[in-house]
């Protein structure tokens, strides 16, 4: 394919939009994996999971949107189940957490895809909505307006957890649990309370996060694997626990994404995140925004 700056700019500009994608669908990870340092190889699955229940609400004419913030406060309940789960049968025992932990998710992980399989089957499922078909058109570029929903709750979820965690009593806590619990102790927090409130937060963000996946395009059960991948890539490249350097993370990844994809071919697209994982971890473990 010959160069040319306007198919540059359209890489750019669809790679910015993916990349708020990738963010969202990321975020809940960063809180989990990131601050926690808890083997979350499940959040895939609960980002279909979530997508699927969206898909249930909305054929009930719930808006898709919408449906991701109504199923958050249930995600809640459920990741913080989750997590006490966790901590009881590996976290607390101490010996070989991250294997053990690592084993359990993967696990976990496997019985939402045989659930949603036996539920739904193996077709795929998707939402209907206003802005989902259309596009907004900006002279020669039309630019899908269910990108523009992903690029808009990215932002808002970014902004949401940033303030959060840097506000907040809990906040604070929730980033310090991970590098000092006898610290956190002398405050008075109880160090377990507080992962259990981190872990039901990024499991309620996977909530909204699902949402947005459905909008963009439908699901179907198996679809977790095309994202183990791309969400460790960004939560990796932003640094582990950074909120705003996963939101900058993801646009690096959907850029570069985009671009490959355009001058090099779709077959080169499933390498770049995997390309950069390796080059990150080689060059700069703490990740591009972290310490």
């Amino acid at each position: 394919m010959v160069f040319s700056l306007d198919l540059l700019f359209e890489a750019v500009l669809f790679g910015v939009l993916l990349g708020s994608f990738y963010a969202a669908v990321s975020l809940g990870l960063s809180v989990a994996f990131g601050l926690l340092d808890i083997p979350y190889v499940a959040h895939p699955a609960m980002l279909v999971l979530g997508a699927y229940c969206t898909h249930l609400l909305s054929g009930m004419g719930v808006d898709p949107i919408l449906s991701g913030l109504l199923l958050a406060p249930a995600f809640f309940v459920l990741g913080v189940a989750i997590y006490r789960f966790y901590y009881e049968t590996f976290e607390k025992r101490g010996s070989e957490t991250g294997v053990r932990g690592l084993a359990f998710f993967f696990g976990f992980a496997f019985i939402i895809e045989v659930g949603l399989i036996l539920a739904f089957g193996v077709d795929q499922r998707g939402v209907e909505a206003a802005y989902i078909g259309s596009s907004l058109e900006l002279g020669d570029y039309r630019i899908p307006y269910r990108l523009l929903a992903a690029f808009g709750v990215a932002i808002a979820l970014t902004v949401a957890l940033t303030l959060y965690f840097s506000r907040t009593f809990n906040g604070r806590a929730i980033k310090a649990v991970g590098q000092d619990e006898g610290a956190l102790r002398l405050m008075g927090a109880n160090p377990v309370r507080i992962k259990q409130l981190a872990f039901g937060i990024a499991t309620a963000v996977n909530a909204l996060a699902g949402a947005v996946l459905i909008v963009i395009g439908p699901v179907e059960p198996a679809m977790d694997r095309l994202y183990i991948g791309r969400t460790f890539c960004v939560v990796v490249l932003a640094g582990l626990g950074s909120m705003s350097g996963t939101l900058a993370a993801g646009l690096i990844l959907g850029v570069a994404e985009s671009i490959v994809l355009m001058f090099l071919g779709a077959s080169w697209a499933p390498a770049v995140s995997f390309g950069l994982l390796l080059l990150v971890l080689g060059v700069r473990p703490q990740g591009l925004f972290g310490r």
